[in-house]
């Protein structure tokens, strides 16, 4: 294999940041969080970070393999994983998934419980990040070095989500609720269209046709 270059670790960054998108798990945080003390917040915070890494974890490790395993084809897998991202991100355009983390943190008998669902999952380890692990860490084109190198990118990434979630208070208080939603909106729509030009692509997969 050739050596790992720099830019090689800043496109993996910059692909794993965006795809866990931490500006629009912001709102579903402080939803999920509603009355709850700062330590209690912080813990909600940990929680999901730590449930997100060991799902993602699992699909650096095995994703691969689970799919030769069932001959799932990865246009497949990348074709169901679109449409669960696009309707992921529709749901945020419509205001849908803060609502779901309202009732899910008002419902929830544990703090853990409100760190899984919509938090973890599918807020950070969505379909479109396990997709993204699972590409960036081929077996057949990538090291083990390269895919430790890829789980600690993946490390540092959801370490700064952390201390985005620590912040969320005062990034809440200079947006202000209405910021937030349109924040939330905005990333849902670009969400849905990321999801809409991996499903093209998916499709064309599918078929054989030039993805260019």
């Amino acid at each position: 294999m050739g050596a790992i270059f720099p830019n090689d670790v800043l496109y993996e960054f910059v692909t794993l940041f965006v795809v866990l998108d931490p500006i629009a798990t912001l709102p579903i945080f402080t939803a999920v969080t509603v009355g709850l003390t700062r330590r209690q917040s912080l813990l909600v915070a940990f929680y999901a970070l730590g449930v997100s890494f060991l799902v993602l974890l699992f699909f650096i490790v095995a994703g691969q393999h689970l799919l030769e395993a069932l001959k799932i084809p990865m246009a497949s897998f990348q074709l169901a994983g679109s449409l669960v991202l696009l309707l992921f991100g529709l749901k945020m355009v419509l205001g849908k998934i803060t609502d779901d983390a309202a009732e899910a943190g008002t419902s929830a008998s544990s703090l853990l419980d409100r760190a899984i669902y919509p938090l973890a999952v599918p807020g950070i380890a969505g379909a479109g990040a396990m997709l993204t692990v699972v590409l960036l860490t081929d077996n057949k084109i990538r090291s083990i070095g390269e895919q430790v190198m890829t789980t600690g990118i993946l490390l540092l990434c959801l370490t700064i989500l952390f201390g985005m979630f620590a912040l969320a208070a005062a990034i809440f208080r200079v947006l202000g609720r209405p910021g937030v939603e349109i924040v939330s909106r905005v990333f849902g729509l670009i969400l849905a269209s990321i999801a809409v030009t991996s499903l093209v692509i998916a499709v064309k997969m599918s078929f054989g046709l030039p993805t260019g």
